[in-house]
């Protein structure tokens, strides 16, 4: 599913390829939207033929920045949600998807919090660990620091993924 949509996506910004750090940008995009994250960019850096060592600063900014923004601001806007009719059906069905999972996570928090981020599997991710390390009221920083070593745990998978076997079989 991942490919599909890296394929697609790289196909809507092909014309950013002949601009000035083109690829790059494209890469930067990718790796900022959930479900592709840093997996999604990866992928396309090596369809985009990208320097390994670009391609890794830039998904890793990509997939980085906004980590901070979910875990500061989710309770709130997750609170506001929850005061609407329309919304608080959608905040109670992620809580409660989230809590189900709360007593096995809290065991080992930071760990856990770095394998699901680190790991590269669908569902996984930043984006998902930081909504489940806000939903489950995890501390701030701890869970920052968790995320960023998940991504960087899940980098050095995708980059191997992404410059050896999956490159060469969906590309070439």
């Amino acid at each position: 599913m991942a490919e599909t949509l890296v394929i697609k996506i790289l196909e809507i910004f092909s014309s950013f390829n002949s601009v000035p750090f083109g690829k790059e940008i494209t890469v930067f995009i990718i790796s900022l939207l959930p479900i592709l994250e840093l997996r999604g960019g990866l992928l396309a850096a090596g369809a985009l033929n990208i320097t390994p060592i670009v391609a890794y600063i830039v998904s890793i900014i990509g997939n980085i920045l906004p980590i901070p923004f979910i875990l500061l601001f989710l309770t709130p806007i997750f609170d506001w949600m929850k005061n609407t009719k329309m919304l608080k059906g959608i905040v109670e069905k992620l809580e409660s998807k989230a809590n189900k999972h709360k007593e096995k996570f809290e065991k080992g928090e930071f760990l856990a919090l770095i394998l699901f981020v680190g790991i590269p599997l669908p569902g996984t991710g930043a984006w998902t660990g930081a909504l489940i390390a806000s939903v489950m009221g995890m501390n701030r920083k701890k869970a920052m620091i968790a995320i960023l070593i998940g991504i960087i745990l899940a980098s050095f998978i995708m980059m191997f993924l992404s410059y050896g076997l999956l490159n060469n079989a969906m590309y070439h």
